[in-house]
């Protein structure tokens, strides 16, 4: 539908054909930031029939155990007007998560409401976070942020343990396409001494006609301010570097300097869409950090911080994308 194309959130697949796959990302942190969950409903449908299915991926981001729960693609409904899914007996939307799982994984039951989002604007130019991009049909993989930040409140009984999620805040987004980039790197964080502020930031291999490109999405959440940088708006990247250690990255516009250091941490492995099944296997952590500082090209400091229980995944090719990543600088 036209309209959903300024919802993000909503369901985008009632008129796709596979293969294709939509998810949304729950991140979960209670107020003590002693236990840290990601919730990732969605569905999957194969050029093969019998591959179909919708799932609930919950990753304990404390212990990195991650569980993957199986359901027939008929047990997912969406609605064409709203932001509301059901996953058998789970139900997700902008304002709660309902889970009802008990199989030979797992048990985790409740429902947790979320309150006070901060959505990525949209506007007919900048379809959120994908920018003008939005537009643009066949994208292997769309992106959207359902929220900045946001309070979460209720109880979950895991494994038979209750967790009090009261003062807790919370993250969402989702993807949506036919697979996961070939290579890229997402990191966030919406846990930093300024309360409200929210960071997040990727780069990724970008399939664009014949060639590819290093196409980066960044947002800087900060006192009300949303501080952007991306391939749409004209950024570039100056510095990106990986080891088994650490991330860093730089960027800047015509005002700005963007530095990001992210320390890399253990976590578990997830399930990510390839063009064929639910096969690849992700590595993500919530237990990075993530530091940042933003300058004016005169030094002076706009922000500076550190963000706790920051999500992390670095995946793929990327030797490949440093390299497409260099030839883009030299040009």
């Amino acid at each position: 539908m036209f309209s959903n194309l300024f919802h993000p959130e909503r369901y985008h697949g009632h008129r796709r054909r596979p293969p294709y796959f939509e998810g949304w990302y729950f991140k979960l942190v209670d107020a003590t930031e002693t236990h840290r969950y990601a919730v990732i409903p969605g569905i999957f449908l194969s050029d093969d029939p019998d591959r179909h299915h919708a799932f609930v991926q919950i990753l304990d981001g404390s212990t990195g155990e991650a569980t993957y729960h199986r359901y027939a693609a008929d047990e997912f409904w969406a609605a064409r007007d709203e932001f509301d899914v059901h996953i058998g007996p789970n139900r997700f939307s902008s304002d709660r998560v309902l889970l009802d799982i008990a199989d030979d994984a797992r048990t985790i039951k409740g429902e947790l409401t979320q309150s006070t989002p901060t959505p990525w604007p949209v506007t007919p130019t900048r379809l959120g976070i994908m920018g003008p991009y939005g537009w643009a049909p066949r994208m292997e993989c769309n992106h959207g942020l359902v929220s900045f930040d946001h309070s979460v409140a209720g109880t979950l009984q895991v494994d038979g343990q209750a967790i009090d999620f009261d003062g807790g805040r919370g993250y969402g987004e989702k993807d949506w396409g036919k697979s996961f980039p070939a290579g890229y790197a997402w990191m966030q964080s919406n846990h930093f001494d300024t309360p409200g502020t929210s960071f997040v930031g990727s780069i990724a291999i970008i399939p664009w006609l014949f060639s590819a490109f290093p196409g980066f999405i960044i947002g800087l959440h900060h006192e009300g301010v949303l501080h952007q940088f991306a391939t749409y708006t004209g950024a570039k990247t100056t510095e990106l570097a990986f080891s088994d250690e650490a991330i860093d990255w730089t960027v800047v516009d015509r005002k700005k300097r963007l530095e990001i250091h992210a320390d890399r941490a253990t976590g578990g492995l997830l399930y990510g869409p390839t063009r064929t099944d639910m096969s690849d296997r992700v590595g993500e952590t919530m237990l990075a950090t993530v530091t940042i500082k933003l300058t004016d090209h005169a030094g002076g400091v706009i922000f500076a911080g550190e963000g706790r229980n920051a999500g992390l995944e670095v995946h793929g090719d990327l030797d490949r994308l440093l390299a497409l990543q260099t030839q883009e600088r030299a040009v």
